[in-house]
């Protein structure tokens, strides 16, 4: 069942769980999905899937007006044993997690010239991560990019988005029986930079995957992380963490799709919000098939307001159709700072300035701490702390 707390003006949080024949709409698209971009009306703002995106600052990606003139430099430092290939668009391995389910995302896949494949053989286990850098060099740009694990590999990459571009990209991951994958996704564009991607995980017999979404820059971002099962006993765990600064767009809507029996999922994204017109989406679907029997789900979202003329729109639903699962929910609570902890922070000597920065720190630390990367941990916790500094 849903939750909201201590709503501030101008923010909004909803739920919903569906049944069976009652089931709603919330995690189907207004077109099925497609590789073909002919296959998807352009967007008017009006659709679910497309209401809270202010669609003039997609800079064209929407309505095919966006042409690829741009550049982006893509760095991969990769341990002994992984394979990095650029291949065709022909490459047989390509969209097997996943077909686009909306316009940008098919126009995505329609436009890019080449693709980038990472594979781990199968039994590999790594134990130095995979780092791929995307460094946005201006202009439009369109990418795809495929993670793949053989049966039994475990691995961590870290993708880390810097620089400036309007990018449109599509990111698989393919997890083999038995596999673990890891993925850490930095966005920490410039102020003017657009970036819209779809990312399909696809997850393997007994396999588990983790994704760590983590979102600071850019004018606008709006990632679709989807989920869905190729055999029983998957598991998955999506981790996000966002603070959204003066006039920034920053949206994650999320897909759970159990489709297989015995599977688990567990979704917890938090974000912190700061200035005027700072706006931050969060929709997180969770669809139980009929098949899916066993199912265990749950997911999170949780906002931290620090400022006024800052808005949230938090969506959390469950849709349901079978009886038989282990267990199913879902929550979501936006906020101002907790004056109870702050009292007692500073009842023992502590500045309101600094105590203020100990909540935000605490509000992240959980998720941060998923990463399992120090340098990438500090890295982060620096950015909060920069961040921190412009608003308490």
């Amino acid at each position: 069942m849903a939750e909201a707390q201590n709503i501030p003006a101008g923010s909004t949080t909803a739920g919903s769980i569906a049944v069976a024949a009652e089931s709603t709409v919330a995690t189907r698209m207004s077109a099925p999905p497609s590789f073909d971009v002919a296959d998807f009306p352009v967007p008017h703002g009006r659709e679910e899937e497309w209401r809270f995106t202010p669609l003039e600052r997609l800079r064209g990606l929407h309505d095919g007006t966006a042409v690829a003139d741009g550049g982006i430099r893509v760095e991969v430092a990769a341990p002994e044993g992984v394979t990095q290939e650029t291949v065709g668009r022909d490459d047989a391995r390509l969209g097997r997690a996943g077909k686009p389910v909306d316009r940008v995302a098919a126009q995505a896949y329609s436009s890019f010239e080449k693709a980038s494949v990472i594979t781990v053989p199968k039994e590999t286990v790594l134990t130095e991560p995979v780092r791929i850098a995307v460094h946005g060099q201006g202009g439009v740009a369109f990418g795809h990019q495929v993670v793949e694990l053989g049966a039994f590999a475990e691995a961590v990459v870290v993708i880390d988005h810097t620089g400036d571009a309007v990018l449109a990209s599509n990111v698989e991951y393919v997890l083999g029986d038995g596999a673990k994958l890891t993925v850490v996704s930095i966005q920490d564009w410039d102020e003017d930079a657009v970036h819209v991607a779809q990312h399909n995980a696809l997850i393997g017999r007994d396999a588990s995957f983790k994704s760590v979404v983590v979102t600071f820059g850019g004018d606008l971002v709006r990632l679709h992380p989807r989920v869905a099962y190729a055999g029983t006993g998957g598991e998955a765990e999506l981790f996000g963490l966002y603070f959204t600064d003066k006039g920034q767009h920053q949206e994650h809507r999320l897909l759970v799709d159990h489709n297989t029996p015995h599977c688990k999922s567990n979704v917890a994204y938090k974000g912190a919000l700061q200035g005027e017109g700072a706006h931050a989406v969060w929709i997180g679907d969770v669809l139980i098939q009929a098949a899916a029997e066993g199912t265990d789900t749950y997911e999170m979202n949780r906002n931290l307001v620090l400022t006024d003329g800052a808005r949230v729109d938090s969506v959390p639903n469950l849709e349901i159709e079978t009886g038989e699962i282990v267990g199913a929910g879902h929550a979501s609570a936006t906020g101002r700072f907790d004056d109870e902890q702050l009292f007692y922070l500073m009842a023992r000597g502590i500045p309101e300035t600094e105590a203020r920065r100990l909540v935000v720190r605490g509000f992240f630390a959980e998720l941060v701490q998923q990463i399992g990367l120090p340098d990438v941990e500090e890295r982060l916790l620096a950015k909060i702390e920069t961040e921190l500094e412009a608003s308490v």
